[in-house]
């Protein structure tokens, strides 16, 4: 694998968090604080794809890079693969790591993680999962599960990903976490497919990927990012930042 490239696809529109990505947490808009998280991952470049000017100047206010894109995009996996042709036209970068713009928290290990599995050539996507360890979460639809079988230390292949508590008998249930790393052709592959039966069924996109035999892979890891959907989420959000800060 070539160095991949990170990138941070991130909107102002969102339901239940208006202007999301410009929320202020510990003196700086929350893109900003994931902006820097991937940095720190280490694995490559970081770029924001916005539509949206002052997303762009927020993140390049701190010297980072933005580019702008359409927007009328269906989903953020539409944005990324709009990006990567801006900022990698001439395909050096054969990895694209996918951050969502939402997870200030992040840990940079965590998102380094991600590519772990496409070190195996028979993988098209990798992802990250984390152990449920909270009872109402199991049953909670807007926890999405992955099932799957062990594959190597902490990494599954996934047979399906689910709102349902998921699957049946005794073991751990594990917590999907919504960060992608794709090959630049099962990226491609992916946006060009349409939705998927059980895609629309669950509401999840990734399921498109499985019903046509890619392959997704998920590390498990120890830290579940926080993501900020809602005013609630975005008061802890502030409250672990600022704790990160005094220590």
């Amino acid at each position: 694998m070539s160095d991949p490239l990170i990138l941070i696809p991130a909107r102002l529109a969102a339901t239940r968090l208006p202007s999301k990505p410009l929320a202020e947490i510990a003196g700086e808009p929350m893109i900003v604080h994931v902006w820097r998280r991937a940095v720190e991952a280490g694995i490559g470049p970081v770029v924001v794809a916005t539509d949206t000017d002052a997303i762009a100047a927020a993140i390049e206010g701190q010297g980072g890079l933005a580019v702008m894109t359409r927007p009328d995009h269906p989903s953020g996996s539409d944005r990324l693969a709009e990006a990567l042709e801006i900022v990698d036209p001439d395909g050096n970068h054969d990895v694209v790591v996918n951050v969502q713009g939402d997870l200030p928290t992040i840990d940079p290990a965590v998102i380094a993680a991600s590519v772990t599995p496409l070190a195996d050539p028979q993988v098209d996507i990798a992802t990250l999962c984390a152990v449920i360890h909270r009872p109402e979460e199991m049953d909670d639809p807007n926890v999405v599960k992955i099932i799957g079988h062990t594959v190597g230390p902490n990494r599954l292949r996934a047979l399906a990903f689910t709102r349902a508590r998921a699957p049946w008998g005794d073991g751990p249930l594990f917590h999907h976490i919504g960060l992608y790393a794709y090959r630049r052709k099962a990226l491609a592959r992916f946006v060009a497919l349409p939705q998927g039966e059980l895609e629309r069924r669950e509401k999840l996109e990734q399921l498109r990927a499985l019903e046509v035999g890619m392959r997704i892979d998920a590390m498990i890891v120890e830290d579940l990012p926080l993501g900020v959907d809602t005013p609630a989420d975005l008061e802890r959000a502030r409250t672990l930042l600022a704790i990160r800060r005094l220590n």
